[in-house]
């Protein structure tokens, strides 16, 4: 028993190191740092050809080229643009720190203003990846313009320009990623995880004791997996603007769509049936039996893909389940049934998730 905690450490860090290994080597990542590369090597040999750009200043192009390589073409261009808005911004508030140095204030004061300033400004949110440039931005013109502020100043905003351009057309031009084949993929995934939470529940109710800690722990994991699929399935849905791989995928796009709306309600109706089923004892001491042949019926209709035949008996099967639970809870006084109380809100639940899944059959 001891150990335990120190096992339990290993399997999370173990489980950490995988998750890393598989982000690192997954092949849209790959093929990111394989065009980022070849556009930063690109930029760094035309670097010396810019208009207005000293050959001196060329490593700032690579550097361009970082700034505005993102997953997407779309968002490329985008964060591009506002860092050239940021690095504009900053290189007005190095010159305006080397006004204040020409005037007689101390270095250290040019300094302080122009980061200050600098760290200011970024908080405007509409700059998004421009912001953080501009307090570099103003520094390095402070720092390094020296005599020849307006030559470096010129070179600085061109060559990463440049850089800029470079990336952009790089990511258009080299396998323009298109996500929606890896979101669909996140969404099975998902899809998996709900089966096996609710599963998870049937277990606890068919043994008759329902374990608080490992439903919570169960109900944060898919919290966390829905979100990640979420950013997957709108960065998937980004990857389709102005790219010329997207134009025979948009069923799978509006598939996805209509996917995620299910499942994300379906995550959420989950979660709140094993919220319910961790804080109210009764629902494992009086029904039991059928409780948990509801929880498995709707797991399978969790479970079944697209495009499957068993999709209709399954549905079917289901909802007998789910009726056949709604039956065993007890009346009131008056044989009434309380809408307050929680066997009825799991029914209704589970009948929400099957009445969800309904219109993929």
């Amino acid at each position: 028993m001891a150990r335990s905690p120190f096992a339990a450490r290993r399997r999370r860090v173990a489980g950490a190191v995988r998750t890393a290994r598989g982000e690192v080597f997954a092949t849209s990542r790959l093929v990111l740092a394989l065009k980022t590369a070849i556009a930063a090597a690109v930029a760094w040999y035309l670097a010396p050809l810019v208009p207005f750009a000293d050959a001196e200043y060329s490593y700032y192009a690579p550097l361009g080229v970082l700034v505005a390589m993102y997953p997407t073409v779309v968002d490329s261009a985008r964060s591009g643009l506002l860092a050239l808005v940021g690095l504009a911004c900053g290189i007005a508030l190095g010159l305006g720190g080397l006004g204040l140095v020409a005037l007689g204030a101390p270095g250290i004061v040019a300094v302080a203003v122009v980061v200050g300033v600098g760290v200011a400004v970024g908080g405007i949110r509409a700059l998004d990846a421009g912001r953080d440039w501009i307090a570099i931005a103003g520094l390095f013109v402070l720092l390094l313009g020296g005599r020849e502020t307006e030559e470096f100043s010129s070179s600085y905003i061109a060559t990463m320009a440049f850089g800029v351009l470079v990336g952009v057309v790089a990511n258009l031009l080299l396998f323009p990623p298109v996500y929606l084949r890896e979101a669909a993929e996140r969404l099975s995934e998902l899809r998996g995880d709900l089966e096996a939470e609710l599963r998870l529940m049937a277990d606890m109710v068919d043994a008759g004791r329902v374990d608080g800690d490992r439903l919570a722990r169960a109900s944060d994991h898919l919290a966390a997996l829905a979100a990640a699929v979420a950013d997957d399935v709108h960065e998937a849905a980004r990857s389709r603007r102005a790219n010329p791989r997207a134009r025979r995928l948009d069923d799978l796009d509006e598939e996805n769509e209509r996917r995620w709306w299910a499942l994300e309600r379906s995550a959420f109706l989950t979660r709140d049936i094993a919220d319910m089923l961790a804080h109210h004892a009764g629902l494992v001491d009086n029904s039991a039996g059928p409780l948990a042949h509801a929880l498995r019926r709707t797991a399978d209709v969790v479970a079944t893909p697209l495009g499957d035949p068993a999709a209709e008996p399954r549905l079917d099967e289901a909802q007998a389940a789910i009726d056949a639970y709604t039956a065993t809870v007890p009346h009131d006084a008056e044989r009434r049934l309380s809408s307050l109380r929680p066997e009825l809100a799991v029914a209704a639940a589970l009948g929400r998730l099957t009445e969800i899944s309904r219109p993929f059959v």
